[in-house]
C-alpha cells in the first residue's frame, strides 16, 4: 500500500531547507479515456482500491489526454483478485505513475513534526492567534532554540500572514502590553482587525489588543442600551466603546497608553462614531473621580438613531449639510449608566476612586430624577480559586475591601476565560452604591 511521509529532519533551528522536502511516490494507475473516468470512480470493486491521500487528486491528467485513476497500490500484485477481474474485462491497461510532492504540499505540522527532536514532536507549536496580517505565538522555554524556524514555517504555510512574532514573558509594567519579537516577515506592527462589524487599526506593538475577549466585548455591548452613556475607564483601542457606540450609546473612553488613546481616536473616526465617543487620555483613578462631573456640565446631545450605512453613503454623496445633533425637544444625556473596568489585573484597585463621585452634583435639582438608578459598573478581575463558589467570594471580598461596602443590588459574576491552569478571569457587575457614590 501506499505511504507517504514528509522527509525527515533535514532542516535546523536555524535554517529551513525546502529543496529536502520533495520526494516521489511511485503508484500505478488505471489508464482510462475520459469519457469512462466518471463511471470507473462509482464503481464499488474499485472504490476501495482508490488512492486516498489528503490534498491529491486521485485523477491525474496525462500529456496524451487519457487520464489516469490513481490506485493505492504500486504493483498489480498487490490488487484484490476482483479489482484485477474488473480491470481486465474492461481492458483497461495498468501503468506507473509517480506523485512528486515538494515544500508546498506539506502542512506546517508536517514539516514541524519532521524536523524538530523527537521529543518535542507532541504537541508541536502550529497554534497561534491572528490579528489582521500577523500571527502571535507564545512559545514555551523548550521551543525557543528552533523559534526562527517555526516563525518561517508558519509564515510559509500561511498566505495571509506577512508577520510573526512570539510574546514575550515581560509585560510593559505601565501600559501591560505583551512585548514581543520578530520571529519571520515584515516587522510590520499596525495592524487592522475587525469584531462586531467594527474596523480596528492599531499598532500591535504599543497596545494591548486579545482577540479571545471577543465574546466578552459582545456580552458586555448588548447590556447597554441606545441613548444611555457608558463610561470606559481602560478602553484600549476601543473594542467596547465603539461596538457600544454603533448600537447608539454614547461613550466616554479613557486610556492611559497615549498610544491606545491614539489608536481609538483613529478607530473613532473611521467607524463613523465621532458623535457618540469622546477619547481621553489620563490615569484612570483621576478619569473615574471626574467623568460623571464632566458629563453633568458637559452632556452629550441625546441623538438620534444611528444611520444605516446605505443611509451614510446617501448622505456623503449629497454633500455636506448642517449637522442636527440633538432630537426635536433638544434633550440632553447627562447622566451615567455603565462604567466599563477592563484591566482585570488591577482593575479592584481602583474601586475606591468612585468614593463622592456624585457629590458635587448631587445639588442640582435635576439629579434625584436622572441618578435615582445608581450606574452599573462592570469590573474585570483574575482570581486563582478554580471553584465557581470560591471564586465569587475571593472577588467579593476584595471588592469590598477596597470600594468600603459590600455592593449587593444587581450583584452578577460572569467568568469570561481561563488563562492559566490555576488562574481565572471573571467580570463582576453590581450597581454602584449610594452612599459611595455621595
Amino acid at each position: 500500500m501506499v505511504s507517504i511521509q514528509c522527509p525527515e529532519r533535514h532542516s535546523t533551528a536555524d535554517s529551513l531547507d525546502r529543496d529536502a522536502y520533495r520526494t516521489t511516490v511511485p503508484v500505478l494507475g488505471l489508464k482510462a479515456p475520459p469519457s469512462k473516468i466518471g463511471k470507473y470512480l462509482k464503481e464499488d470493486v474499485l472504490k476501495r482500491s482508490l488512492l486516498n491521500v489528503p490534498r491529491i487528486a486521485s485523477v491525474a491528467k496525462l500529456a496524451d489526454g487519457e487520464r489516469l485513476i490513481l490506485l493505492e497500490v504500486q504493483s498489480k500484485e498487490e490488487l484484490p483478485h476482483d479489482v484485477q477481474a474488473f480491470i481486465a474485462s474492461e481492458g483497461c491497461d495498468l501503468v506507473p505513475h509517480a506523485i512528486n510532492l515538494d515544500y508546498s504540499y506539506w502542512t506546517a505540522d508536517d514539516i514541524l513534526q519532521s524536523t524538530l527532536p523527537e521529543s518535542l514532536c507532541d504537541g508541536s507549536p502550529t497554534g497561534f492567534t491572528i490579528t489582521g496580517h500577523l500571527a502571535h505565538l507564545n512559545l514555551r522555554d523548550e521551543y525557543l532554540p528552533y523559534k526562527k524556524l517555526i516563525g518561517q514555517v508558519i509564515l510559509d504555510k500561511n498566505p495571509a500572514i506577512r508577520t510573526v512574532v512570539n510574546k514575550l514573558d515581560t509585560i510593559d509594567n505601565q501600559f501591560r502590553f505583551f512585548k514581543m519579537e520578530l520571529l519571520a516577515g515584515e516587522p510590520d506592527y499596525i495592524v487592522e482587525a475587525h469584531e462586531s462589524d467594527c474596523r480596528f487599526t492599531f499598532d500591535f506593538s504599543t497596545v494591548y489588543w486579545n482577540s479571545r475577549l471577543h465574546t466578552e466585548h459582545a456580552r458586555l455591548v448588548s447590556l447597554f442600551r441606545p441613548g444611555e452613556v457608558v463610561a470606559d475607564v481602560f478602553a484600549g483601542v476601543g473594542p467596547f466603546a465603539i461596538p457600544a457606540a454603533k448600537k447608539g450609546s454614547l461613550v466616554v473612553a479613557n486610556d492611559l497608553n497615549p498610544k491606545s488613546s491614539e489608536y481609538l481616536a483613529v478607530n473613532v473616526e473611521s467607524n463613523h462614531v465621532a458623535e457618540r465617543v469622546r477619547v481621553s487620555n489620563e490615569d484612570g483613578r483621576t478619569f473615574v473621580e471626574r467623568v460623571a462631573e464632566e458629563v453633568w456640565q458637559r452632556p452629550f446631545p441625546a441623538l438620534g438613531p444611528l444611520q444605516s450605512k446605505r443611509e451614510a453613503k446617501s448622505r456623503k454623496r449629497a454633500g455636506p449639510t448642517k449637522e442636527v445633533s440633538v432630537d426635536a425637544d433638544n434633550r440632553v444625556v447627562r447622566n451615567i449608566s455603565h462604567f466599563v473596568m477592563n484591566l482585570p489585573d488591577t482593575a479592584i484597585l481602583f474601586l475606591d476612586a468612585f468614593r463622592g463621585i456624585l457629590k458635587n452634583i448631587s445639588n442640582d435639582p435635576a439629579f434625584a430624577e436622572l441618578y435615582a438608578t445608581m450606574p452599573m459598573i462592570h469590573c474585570h478581575c483574575f482570581t486563582r480559586e478554580l471553584e465557581p463558589a470560591a471564586a465569587e467570594r475571593d472577588i467579593l471580598e476584595r471588592v469590598e475591601k477596597v470600594l468600603g461596602v459590600r455592593p449587593s443590588e444587581a450583584l452578577n459574576f460572569h467568568l469570561v476565560r481561563s488563562v492559566a491552569p490555576n488562574k481565572e478571569m471573571y467580570c463582576i457587575s453590581f450597581r454602584l452604591p449610594k452612599e459611595i457614590a455621595h
